[in-house]
């Protein structure tokens, strides 16, 4: 209860902002219509997650059912697991962007969309604070391994949240083919999101944004196409089960860059450790830095240090 008033609180120094959702709203009815058409198809509930996302399933189910989507990221279940917004921390991560030599480019990426109603970041409201959080992620790979994202032109990420990252590497690479696994349900979400944004998204392989949910349907396809890629993990990975986090590591030996963000602990794993064996393990053919997060560390409520795992190979 504490936390969601203070999660209101800190949306309320946006009050000065409002989105334009005119030509969300007109889009919305076919965009909801496929997504209604996929829900009904929908399997039991995935055996594989934890118990922070089966409570979060049945919410975003609630959701996606009542199709009440222009304005989602004004939920306080989605702020809690996909948005970051006004938290002092981005002032930093965003003073860190400004003072790159490639502000400007990353000025054009942060651009934020209207798709969701997302909360402007009061600071800057050009962009959101997710927009800049995810941006900054970037630029830490970018920045301690002198990778250019504009040469990047296959991505594969391992929970997309509601899209923000694909979205962000459509105005990197216009001809990006970007793969996204995440859970049915999520997928959805990125579906309504990247969709509303006019991207050529889908679940099918032929989409440049395909999103999928069953790794074993897909895994050939997978192991063939993604060779030097970026592979992309934002606290996501690492709230999955060990033995589920085993089937996606050939993709992570088969990538060129990894950007892996990563809470010290989540529930009853111990995250570092885990990630310290798994730098042991591809020392041979890459250049693996764990990073601790200078600026997040969890909210008030819960404390915890963060880090990344960024990797360039060898």
């Amino acid at each position: 209860m504490i936390i969601n008033l203070f999660r209101k609180l800190l949306v309320s120094l946006s009050f000065f902002y409002k989105n334009n959702l005119e030509l969300v709203k007109k889009k919305d009815k076919i965009i909801l219509k496929n997504i209604q058409s996929r829900l009904d198809k929908f399997s039991q509930e995935n055996q594989t997650l934890k118990k922070t996302h089966k409570i979060f399933r049945k919410k975003i189910m609630f959701l996606l059912r009542n199709g009440s989507l222009n304005n989602f990221l004004k939920n306080n279940f989605i702020q809690k697991m996909f948005f970051v917004h006004n938290r002092f921390f981005i002032l930093k991560e965003l003073n860190i962007l400004r003072k790159d030599k490639k502000w400007k480019f990353y000025q054009r990426i942060i651009e934020e969309d209207n798709v969701g109603d997302p909360i402007r970041y009061f600071l800057y409201p050009k962009s959101s604070g997710n927009k800049i959080n995810h941006a900054y992620h970037l630029s830490v790979l970018s920045s301690e391994f002198n990778v250019d994202l504009k040469k990047v032109n296959k991505v594969f990420e391992f929970g997309g949240g509601y899209g923000c990252m694909a979205r962000i590497f459509s105005k990197i690479n216009k001809k990006i083919f970007y793969a996204c696994f995440d859970t049915n349900y999520v997928n959805l979400l990125q579906y309504y999101y990247l969709k509303q944004n006019n991207l050529n998204v889908g679940f099918k392989k032929k989409n440049n944004y395909f999103l999928m949910s069953n790794f074993y349907k897909n895994k050939i396809f997978l192991l063939k196409k993604f060779k030097n890629h970026f592979f992309i993990a934002n606290w996501s990975l690492s709230e999955t089960p060990i033995k589920f986090r085993e089937r996606f590591l050939k993709i992570v030996e088969n990538s060129k860059f990894i950007l892996i963000s990563f809470q010290e602990y989540f529930e009853e794993i111990d995250n570092l450790s885990y990630f310290q064996k798994l730098k042991k393990k591809l020392d041979k053919k890459f250049h693996i830095k764990i990073l601790k997060n200078p600026y997040y560390n969890g909210n008030i409520f819960r404390r915890q240090n963060h880090y990344f795992f960024i990797g360039k190979k060898l």
